[in-house]
C-alpha cells in the first residue's frame, strides 16, 4: 500500500460529488446527514472540503468543514470519511495536511472538531496533527448526552471539542 499522494488526487468537492459522501459516511460508521446535507455542502462549503479520488475517479475519502461565522479564525472540521479500501494509507491525515495549509493561506489560525471519547483513532490524528504543525492541543467537553434527542433508539454520546492552534 502507497502512503504517498500518488494513489489519490485531493481536490475540492462538486454538487455531483453530494450522492458520493453520503454513502461514504453511511458506510463508515459516521453519524449521517441526509443526502440533501451532502449535497448542499458540495454547494456551499466547497470551498473549506475536500475529496478524494482514486485513478478512476471515485470518491474515496473527504473532509467537510466550514469556517465558523462568529470566530472567523477558527475551521470547524465536521466530518473525516475515508473509504475501508483506503484505509491504512494515512489519507485522513494527507487531507487533514491539505486543508490545514489552504487554512493558514486564508488567514485561519484554528482548527476545532467534536469527537467522542471513545474515538481513538480521531483523537490519535487530531494530535499527530498539531504534534507535527508544533501547534497547541486541548480538549473540552462541549456537548453532553442531555444536548441530544433522547427518545431515539440509540442515544448519542457526548462529544468533546479538540482546539488546535495556531496553526502554522
Amino acid at each position: 500500500m502507497s502512503s504517498d499522494d500518488s494513489d489519490v488526487t485531493l481536490e475540492p468537492p462538486s454538487l455531483d460529488d453530494g450522492r458520493h459522501l453520503w454513502q461514504l459516511a453511511r458506510g463508515s460508521g459516521l453519524d449521517v446527514n441526509s443526502p440533501y446535507a451532502y449535497v448542499l455542502w458540495c454547494r456551499d462549503f466547497a470551498a473549506t472540503s475536500l475529496v478524494a479520488r482514486d485513478d478512476t475517479g471515485a470518491l474515496r475519502g473527504f473532509v467537510t468543514g466550514y469556517v465558523r461565522p462568529e470566530a472567523p479564525d477558527t475551521y470547524f472540521l465536521w466530518q473525516v470519511a475515508v473509504d475501508s479500501a483506503f484505509r491504512g494509507r494515512r489519507l485522513a491525515r494527507r487531507m487533514l495536511d491539505r486543508i490545514g495549509s489552504r487554512l493558514v493561506e486564508r488567514g485561519v489560525h484554528y482548527l476545532e472538531a467534536t469527537v467522542t471519547p471513545d474515538n481513538t483513532a480521531s483523537r490519535a490524528l487530531f494530535a499527530s496533527f498539531a504534534r507535527d504543525r508544533s501547534a497547541p492541543l486541548s480538549w473540552t467537553p462541549l456537548f453532553e448526552r442531555a444536548h441530544f434527542p433522547s427518545d431515539v433508539p440509540e442515544p448519542h454520546d457526548p462529544e468533546d471539542l479538540v482546539r488546535i492552534g495556531p496553526l502554522r
